[in-house]
């Protein structure tokens, strides 16, 4: 299985896995019957979730009923536990947005729910991240889970961001990380698609960020809240979830 969800996700485009990959795996899902693992997210539990990722899959990350993987469960705890996000029903601005938290947030909360990407099918709104067409205040919460390490100018985005966020508004900022790394490492001479996986871990990535990404978002003039969910929710609850062990949140703020 490591081995075929590894060449889906490096020959087969965004957009059709996006489509298509959630009906696929809610049949799959019928052979993992269990309780040894539990996401959060849809409240399910199986004798395991499915391995993910592109050139060296993770075992036991990706939920087969919601698609969920280990940053998702995380994000949803920490908008439950540490925020008013479910009892306040906030105006949300939702960057690249996650099958498995699409339907929900809009059920949840109606039009207050705006999804935008550049390409992406499940998206409402077609936007360039270094231009978001929205006015200034206009969103209690963006996601941008994702993204950073795509664009060209990382740091004109977080700035976008910032803008269209409320006063007391916060964003979430979530990128790939290499924890061994002290610095952020780009190179924008590296343009090969190949060189650009070795290097950045995916091909259409333009930077991998280091153990300073609070510190990256912090250009764009956000102030920065690190919380470690892990800590708090104890080493034996995160391992039960498939939760990622070494990853903080980054709660943005203006």
């Amino acid at each position: 299985m490591k081995h075929i969800i590894s060449w889906v996700l490096r020959h087969i485009p965004r957009k059709i896995i996006q489509l298509f990959a959630h009906r696929l795996l809610k049949i799959y899902s019928l052979f993992l019957v269990g309780n040894k693992v539990y996401c959060p997210v849809c409240d399910h539990s199986y004798s395991k979730f499915l391995p993910y990722g592109r050139l060296q899959p993770r075992e036991n990350a990706l939920c087969p009923s919601c698609l969920s993987l280990e940053r998702h469960r995380l994000m949803h705890l920490f908008l439950k536990n540490e925020t008013t996000f479910y009892t306040t029903k906030p105006k949300v601005l939702h960057v690249a947005p996650e099958y498995c938290f699409i339907d929900r947030f809009e059920n949840y909360l109606g039009d207050n729910y705006i999804t935008a990407d550049i390409e992406s099918p499940l998206a409402k709104v077609k936007m360039d991240l270094h231009h978001i067409p929205f006015e200034d205040n206009s969103f209690d919460v963006v996601f941008c889970n994702h993204v950073l390490e795509h664009v060209e100018d990382d740091v004109r985005c977080m700035q976008e961001i910032r803008r269209v966020l409320k006063p007391d508004g916060f964003a979430l900022c979530q990128s790939p990380q290499r924890y061994d790394l002290a610095t952020t490492y780009e190179d924008s001479s590296i343009t090969d698609p190949k060189e650009r996986e070795i290097h950045f871990l995916q091909d259409d990535h333009l930077r991998i960020y280091g153990r300073d990404f609070g510190h990256q978002l912090e250009k764009s003039g956000f102030t920065v809240n690190p919380v470690n969910m892990i800590e708090k929710l104890g080493l034996q609850e995160s391992q039960r979830m498939a939760l990622p062990l070494e990853e903080i949140i980054y709660q943005c703020k203006k």
